[in-house]
Order: C-alpha cells, then sequence, then structure tokens
C-alpha cells in the first residue's frame, strides 16, 4: 500500500478514535517515506491520545528536525512537555512554534499555563493548581487527556526487547548513561535533551531504528547536558538540575523521597574522587598504645589486639568498614581505612615480601 494510502487510512482510524491504529498504520507510512515531517506530526497527536507522552516528544523532536519551519511539531512537542511537566523545556518549544504561527491563541494559551506551573514550582507548592483544593481528578491544559498509569503488565507489553544494552552511574552533580552500540558513525547518533525527558535515536540505513526515550528520574540542565559518540559506545552526561540521589535512571511515580546528595559549598573545600581521605595519625596512636602496653603490661596478641580495638574505637563509620571489609576478605593480610578505595571493589590479600600467598581449599 502506498504511502498516501496509509496516512489516508490513519487520519480516518484517528477521527473515529481508534488511535492504537492510527499510529501502526502512521508508523506504516513512515517506514515508506521517513522524509516526511507531517507524519510525524500527525503520530506524535496520536500517542499523545494514548498518553505515550515520550513517544510524542520524540515524534515531534524527529518532525521538526526533518522540517523547522512547521508550528505545529512545537505545539505537539510542547502539549506532550507539559504532561511530563516538563514545563520549561515546554515553553521553549512553543515560543519557538509561536514565532512562526503569530495570533495562534493555541501557543499563547500553553506559554501561559507553562509560566503558571513554572512558579509554581518555584514557590514549591504542594498543588498542581494553587488556591485550588485537591479533588483527586488529574487536570490537564487545554483539554489534554490526563496521564494514566500503567500497570506492570502493560507496561511489559508496550516495550519490546532493546537492540543495544544500556547502564549508567552518577555522581552528586551528573548521571552518565552509557549505551552500547559498537561501531555506529556519530552522523547517525540523534540525542535530545530535555527537562526530564532523554531522546535517544539511532538511525542505521538497512536495520530498524533504536529509539530510548525515558522520562528521567529527576530534572536535568539541558544546556550543560552532552553527549559523545565513541567506537564502541555512546556516552551521555546528564547534568542534575538537583542535588539528590537518583534510585533509577527512569521516573518512578512510586518514589516520593530522594536522599539529598551531600555536595560541597562555596565555603567548604571541595573533596573529588582523587582527594585523600582523612588520615590516622599512626605515630600518635602507637605512642598512646605503647604507654597503654607498658601501663597495662600486655604484651604479644593481646597488644596488637588491644592495639586495633583503639583505631576502630576513634574512627569514623566509613574508617570502620574499610578496616572490617578490607580484613576480612584479605584473609587478615590487608587493613585499609579508605573506604573509597576498598568499598568500590574485592579487597585481594598481599603477602609480605619474600612470601607468598595462598588459598587453602575446605
Amino acid at each position: 500500500m502506498a504511502s498516501a494510502d496509509l496516512e489516508a487510512k490513519a487520519k480516518e482510524a484517528f477521527i473515529d478514535d481508534h488511535f492504537e491504529l492510527a499510529v501502526d498504520l502512521y508508523s506504516q507510512a513512515i517506514a515508506l517515506t521517513p522524509s516526511s515531517a507531517d507524519l510525524f506530526i500527525d503520530r506524535a497527536q496520536a500517542n499523545i491520545k494514548l498518553h505515550n507522552f515520550t513517544e510524542a516528544v520524540a515524534d515531534a523532536n524527529k518532525a521538526i528536525e526533518l522540517d523547522p519551519s512547521i508550528a505545529k511539531a512545537y505545539l505537539r512537542k510542547g502539549a506532550a512537555c507539559i504532561q511530563l511537566e516538563e514545563y520549561q523545556t515546554a515553553k521553549t518549544a512553543l515560543e519557538n512554534g509561536a514565532t512562526l504561527a503569530p495570533g495562534d491563541s493555541r501557543f499563547t494559551k500553553l506559554i501561559e499555563e507553562c509560566d503558571k506551573r513554572i512558579a509554581e514550582e518555584a514557590q514549591e507548592l504542594p498543588t498542581p493548581l494553587a488556591g485550588k483544593p485537591s479533588t483527586g481528578v488529574a487536570t490537564t491544559p487545554n483539554n489534554l487527556p490526563p496521564v494514566v498509569e500503567l500497570s506492570s503488565q502493560e507496561k511489559a507489553a508496550s516495550y519490546t526487547r532493546p537492540k543495544y544494552r544500556h547502564e549508567f552511574y552518577q555522581k552528586p552533580e551528573e548521571v552518565v548513561v552509557t549505551i552500547f552500540a559498537k561501531g555506529i558513525p556519530a552522523n547517525y547518533v540523534v540525542v535530545d535533551f530535555g527537562e526530564q525527558i532523554l531522546s535517544i535515536t539511532i538511525e542505521v540505513p538497512g536495520e530498524e531504528a533504536y529509539h530510548f526515550q525515558p522520562r528521567l528520574f529527576g530534572k536535568i540542565v539541558p544546556s550543560k547536558s552532552k553527549y559523545e559518540v565513541m567506537s564502541t559506545k555512546i556516552e551521555i552526561r546528564l547534568a542534575k538540575a538537583d542535588a539528590v540521589h537518583w534510585t533509577s535512571l527512569e521516573f518512578r511515580r512510586d518514589v516520593a523521597v530522594v536522599q539529598k546528595v551531600n555536595v560541597p559549598t562555596g565555603n567548604e573545600k571541595p573533596t573529588y574522587p582523587s582527594s585523600k581521605p582523612k588520615r590516622v595519625d599512626w605515630d600518635k596512636l602507637e605512642a598512646q598504645v605503647k604507654k597503654e602496653e607498658k601501663d597495662e603490661k600486655l604484651d604479644g596478641d593481646a597488644a596488637l589486639n588491644k592495639f586495633f580495638k583503639d583505631i576502630y574505637k576513634d574512627a569514623d563509620e566509613d574508617t570502620r568498614r574499610a578496616m572490617m571489609k578490607s580484613f576480612v576478605e584479605s584473609n587478615g593480610t590487608v587493613l585499609s581505612t579508605n573506604w573509597k578505595e576498598v568499598g568500590a571493589k574485592k579487597v585481594e590479600g598481599s603477602a609480605p615480601d619474600g612470601m607468598e600467598l595462598k588459598k587453602w581449599e575446605h
């Protein structure tokens, strides 16, 4: 079937409220005509009706990439981002669209809605609309469909197995996402940063396109976020908007409280991963132990045990953890107070010079 015929059937399905069928038909048409911005715009609208807001943003981004002069693409992106509570990203898209369609009241209303929500967030208002009591019913701008939380079975059914594996780790100020895609040219990769959404597309000619559009656990600063395409992977660095610990990469509605991360302030000396931890004054401790040994007439193992007990007793929690972990994992051959060093890996045993460490089988 020709692309035009598929598009016509998709429009009919949309009018009849058969949104899933519309998305499927638009997808078939896009496969035949991947350079049509209008098809992506229309599929974005169908995805909005299905509450597939991240997919709608991805479609709108693609339409803008293909033809940045179509105002409707910015309208779709703004509407979807509002549903994702990415008000600043939505406002930016809507303002760009408004310059292309002056006098269109839809842009004006949604921009006002964004300003209102941004102000509420700044004031940390507990309810979506200031001054109005909560009714337990979701309210949405411009009669857009409310966000519906899918069950775990529905979520599983809505996702296909990803083509590329990904993982993430974090620092107090950023989250690093790695997509393990080997040998992908940089011009085949498109990454778009939203206020709380990450959109990654990999389009290799002759292969099915890879899309990864998670709604992120927390908000980021798009202007400070960046990515790099390497020979074996794609590395994306997301600048955190707030110094909070992400318990997962993707947003979870059941997580209500997040942990603040201790970050350096202007009045403190910053601590970096390479910074050395506070050292134990071994000379002072040794002198103290010798004095106590002399006073208590301890010798041999008793004196040594007393020495280590004193270190452990006066140490902070991280030092204690480091001592316990290093001593146990090394079978008593290593004693470290550096938790940053031993906490991230298993501590291997270390034999004294001139001796050989052997593992005994039980």
